[in-house]
C-alpha cells in the first residue's frame, strides 16, 4: 500500500451509525469478528478478519485487523508512535473513507475507563486520536486508515449468503503481532469441522 495521505484523525472521523431498533430478524455483530467465507472472492475482503465496532438497524461497521501496510505510524501520527502495538504501522481498516484514522486500545487491567475511550467489546474499545497521544490508562494502541461498511440489511444479506462467518473474537486479536497468519489462527482455535476451514486454498482448484 502507498502511504495514506492525509491521516484525518479529528473526533468526528470517526464514523457513527445514529442508534436504531434491533428488529428481531437482525442480532447484531457489535463485538465480534467477521471472517471472510473461503468463497468471498472480493479482493477488498479475501480472507480478512473484521472486528465489528457497530451493528444495528441503521447499518453496520467494523475494521479490518489483518491489512498492515509498510507505513509507520512514527511517519502517520508520530504522537502516538509510543503507544501502538507490533507491526507498529498503519493497518488497512477498509475500504471507506481512507483518508481517515480509527484507533483501538486496550483498558489497562485496573484502571477506569479515560473520556478518550469507547468500549467495543470486553477491555477492547475506540480510541479518540484527538487526545493528542498516549493514555496512560490504554496499551496496545492499533491505528487503521478507513473502515468497512454495509447499509440497512447489507450486513444481514451477505451473512445469508454464507459470505462472512460470525466467531466470537479474544482481546488478542485485535493487537497480534502476526495479523497476516489471523484468518488461519481464528479458525484453528475454532471446535470441530470449522477448524478445518484454516487449511482451505487460496484457489479451490488446487485442492
Amino acid at each position: 500500500m502507498n502511504e495514506p495521505n492525509g491521516l484525518n484523525y479529528q473526533a468526528n472521523s470517526t464514523p457513527h451509525l445514529v442508534a436504531g431498533r434491533q428488529t428481531e430478524q437482525m442480532r447484531s455483530t457489535r463485538g465480534r469478528l467477521l471472517l471472510a467465507g473461503p468463497n468471498l472472492r472480493d479482493p477488498n475482503f479475501f480472507r480478512t478478519v473484521v472486528l465489528m465496532l457497530d451493528h444495528d438497524a441503521a447499518g453496520a461497521l467494523g475494521v479490518v485487523l489483518n491489512r498492515p501496510t509498510d507505513y509507520p505510524i512514527v511517519s502517520a501520527l508520530p504522537q502516538w508512535a509510543a503507544a501502538v502495538c507490533e507491526p507498529d504501522v498503519v493497518f488497512v481498516g477498509g475500504p471507506i473513507a481512507p483518508e481517515n484514522a480509527i484507533a483501538l486500545g486496550q483498558l489497562r487491567s485496573g484502571h477506569a475507563e479515560p473520556a478518550a475511550w469507547n468500549r467495543v467489546t470486553g477491555d477492547i474499545g475506540i480510541v479518540n486520536l484527538e487526545a493528542g497521544g498516549p493514555i496512560r490508562e490504554l496499551s496496545n494502541i492499533r491505528i487503521f486508515a478507513g473502515y468497512a461498511g454495509w447499509a440497512p440489511g447489507q450486513l444481514e444479506g451477505e451473512l445469508a449468503a454464507n459470505g462472512w462467518i460470525v466467531l466470537d473474537s479474544t482481546t488478542t486479536d485485535t493487537c497480534t503481532p502476526m495479523p497476516q497468519a489471523l484468518w488461519q489462527d481464528v479458525l484453528k482455535r475454532q471446535p470441530g469441522s470449522l477448524a478445518m476451514l484454516a487449511e482451505y486454498p487460496d484457489e479451490p482448484a488446487w485442492n
